[in-house]
């Protein structure tokens, strides 16, 4: 397909910023630079978007970007809180694009993209779920890590892990306004037994199950202390904790 000309791209701009300055003149249009800059964001944007009809992946970046610059600079103001995650999203765009056009080659696009959509849901959620926002920010970055995993289960385990630490820190703030600190803190364990134990089931690392179990463990002392024999698990635990090492101590004398 034959590239779009910049000439073309020019004069439509020249024509548009005529248009646009005739019109305030005759008083059919206020803040016509709005609309005039607004506008020349878009007509770039869409130039940069046609050369992915001739396989120049690169072009979504300025292409989606300027586009959304221009839908930012064009919104009305009962919109304008809307603004960032519009912008945010729009770059967000241009590397699930670029992943999606080569799926084998690409994968690192993901990341990004994945953090930047969180980024800009976040932006939404300030405005309607203000509580949750923080959760849904470092679970959306968590799942990110968890699609890159799934995109070669044998090479990117390791995945697994940030995935499952950021989903567990988007859970410990919710629970962190539900209960106390300990308890909250048993959660993080919880979770992050929850994360090796997926490493050493999916993964087939068998090393992952120590940490898994330590910091199970761990959760489920922190959990327990919401109940009220919480403290008969602790004593239980350190009682133990001491006879084996008392017999691994005398153990190996012999």
């Amino acid at each position: 397909m034959k590239r779009l000309d910049p000439r073309i791209v020019l004069g439509l701009l020249l024509i548009m910023g005529g248009g646009l300055a005739l019109a305030q003149s005759l008083g059919y249009l206020e803040n016509a630079s709005k609309y005039f800059w607004g506008g020349a964001f878009l007509v770039a944007g869409f130039a940069f978007l046609s050369l992915l009809l001739g396989g120049h992946w690169w072009s979504a970046f300025p292409g989606f970007t300027l586009a959304a610059l221009g839908v930012l600079i064009l919104l009305p103001e009962s919109l304008e809180d809307l603004g960032g995650a519009i912008f945010l999203g729009g770059i967000a765009l241009s590397f699930w694009y670029v992943y999606a056009t080569d799926r084998m080659e690409r994968w690192w696009a993901i990341i990004p993209g994945g953090v930047l959509t969180a980024l800009a849901l976040l932006i939404l959620a300030s405005s309607y779920f203000e509580e949750f926002s923080g959760a849904i920010v470092l679970g959306g970055i968590g799942l990110t890590f968890f699609i890159v995993y799934a995109t070669n289960t044998v090479e990117r385990w390791w995945a697994l892990i940030p995935g499952g630490v950021l989903v567990t820190l988007a859970g410990m703030t919710i629970a962190a306004e539900r209960f106390g600190e300990f308890q909250t803190v048993g959660f993080f364990f919880f979770g992050l037994a929850l994360t090796f134990l997926l490493v050493a089931l999916l993964a087939k690392m068998n090393w992952a199950y120590w940490p898994a179990l330590a910091l199970g463990i761990m959760g489920v002392l922190g959990i327990a202390s919401l109940l009220e024999f919480a403290n008969y698990l602790w004593a239980g635990a350190l009682i133990l904790g001491g006879v084996f090492l008392l017999y691994r101590y005398f153990t190996k004398r012999e």
